[in-house]
């Protein structure tokens, strides 16, 4: 087995897209390839048949190496609860809340554990391709860092650099992290490339002309310029919300802005819609103003209802549900549509009782045993992959009409599952809007005449997606040393 390293200059240089894109191109020449990420911090999380859940990154990656995701492309995930800790997932399994300080404390046996992984794959695949997290070189962590140069070193691999030019400064980039690299390092290295190029990339020419002097071992082997349509998963880049997605003169459908926003993905089969436009904000005119209101999933359901009703936003949200705009909410955003949540021993993150918007007949009470689960959600005749990642149980305080039907696995029945009263939607699916028709519910609800959606699921957009990722690979990078290093 060969082991590809694709490390970044930064966080968000673009190494997951980078990954999926080689994932697709090598399962494309023949390949046995799979993703790896030692250890990822995300709120973006992906269920398992098994009960188990990885890094969403991860299991695009496999969907892009024709594989069903596994923990073993993900033995460590760190979900963020707050400034000051996350949730640890060993092997897919929450084992608890953690500080930073106590999380590297117990590096050696986390360690062992990535290491004992990173063996178990040397017979199953010919390349395993390791994504890397933030940069190889931060130098006050580098003898605590397993993402990145250990598992290349532990599996004598060979490694990718990536540069984001989008965000400037890109021979600095570049020469800086060959400057701060360790010298046996630097000799894994098959050279760099620059991404994210917008605009006229003639006027970029030679780049290796000004970086040769200043990083002679790592060669650039190519511009990849920005393309706005091969985004399949987007999770930083969300996660800053800066920007519109979707029809530019769409009507707008915004998406709250939590502080612990979690499975932010969910709103990205919007952005191929027509007629339709997603915002993600905490501007209590641009929800007044929206079409309709999603509140996504949270990794501390309690700690943002409460900033909700400190920001004013609670107020806004329940105005507009009562004049009539959809509001829906996801999983934690469910759960705060409720009447009443409660947490007496924090095992979701803050701790205690809150009242909840009180526009949904439900009550949650989170619970040890974590729910993680994979299903079948049918929907006006429809049915697709949705699935269930949460902490709390939620019941009906009176009868409320169901938002659809559950199939889960091996079930030979479905079960019904959400709730819906007039305008106000809640459900505890991820994925819940990969189907073209409950995004066309939704518009209809909110009188979006325009709204047009292809007939195919997100999923199915997303395996095209990848062909042509490796395709715009292919076309502007030189692969020849990375050819030669895997023997194809």
């Amino acid at each position: 087995m060969k082991a590809l390293g694709v490390l970044g200059t930064s966080s968000n240089a673009g190494k997951t897209w980078m990954t999926v894109a080689l994932c697709a191109w090598l399962r494309r020449e023949g390949v046995r390839v799979a993703p790896f990420k030692a250890q990822n911090m995300s709120n973006n999380a992906w269920a398992l048949p098994d009960g188990r859940e990885i890094a969403r990154a991860q299991a695009v990656q496999a969907e892009a190496c024709g594989l069903a995701p596994s923990v073993a492309m993900n033995p460590i995930l760190l979900k963020p609860t707050g400034p000051q800790g996350s949730q640890l997932i060993l092997h897919g399994r929450a084992v608890g809340h953690q500080a930073g300080r106590d999380y590297y404390r117990d590096f050696d046996r986390l360690w062992a554990e990535v290491s004992d992984v990173l063996d178990g794959w040397r017979e199953r695949c010919d390349v395993l391709v390791l994504e890397g997290a933030g940069s190889p070189v931060e130098l006050n962590l580098m003898d605590r860092d397993l993402v990145n140069l250990r598992p290349l070193r532990h599996l004598d691999g060979r490694w990718l650099l990536v540069g984001d030019i989008d965000r400037g400064g890109i021979y600095a980039q570049l020469a800086g992290t060959w400057a701060l690299l360790p010298p046996e390092d630097r000799a894994r290295g098959l050279g760099a490339i620059v991404n994210r190029f917008r605009g006229d990339i003639g006027l970029f020419p030679d780049p290796n002309t000004w970086l040769a002097p200043h990083a002679p071992g790592v060669p650039i082997l190519g511009t990849v310029p920005f393309r706005r349509d091969l985004q399949p998963e987007e999770e930083d880049g969300l996660a800053r919300g800066d920007e519109d997605r979707g029809d530019p003169a769409g009507a707008t459908i915004a998406w709250v802005r939590l502080p612990h926003a979690a499975n932010l993905t969910d709103c990205q089969p919007w952005w191929g819609d027509a007629g339709v436009r997603t915002r993600w904000t905490a501007d209590a005119v641009e929800l007044a103003n929206a079409r309709a209101i999603v509140i996504p999933g949270t990794k501390n359901t309690l700690s943002d209802l409460r900033w909700l009703r400190v920001t004013g936003l609670a107020d806004v949200i329940i105005a507009a549900a009562r004049r009539g705009a959809p509001v829906v909410g996801l999983c934690g955003g469910y759960q705060i549509l409720g009447e009443f949540l409660s947490d007496p021993d924090g095992v979701a993150g803050d701790a205690g009782d809150e009242t909840g918007l009180g526009l949904l007949p439900v009550r949650t009470r989170f619970e040890f045993d974590k729910i993680v689960r994979p299903v079948t959600c049918e929907c006006d005749g429809r049915r697709w992959a949705t699935y269930e990642i949460h902490m709390g149980r939620t019941e009906m305080t009176a009868p409320v009409e169901p938002l659809h039907l559950v199939w889960d696995a091996g079930a030979t029945t479905p079960r019904v599952e959400g709730a819906r009263v007039g305008n106000v939607w809640g459900t505890y699916q991820h994925g819940w809007f990969e189907a073209p028709e409950t995004r066309r519910r939704l518009a209809r609800a909110a009188d979006i005449e325009a709204h047009r959606a292809p007939d195919t699921t997100w999923a199915e957009q997303r395996c095209a997606v990848y062909e042509a990722m490796a395709d715009h690979v292919v076309a502007h990078v030189d692969l020849a040393s990375v050819r030669r290093y895997l023997g194809i």
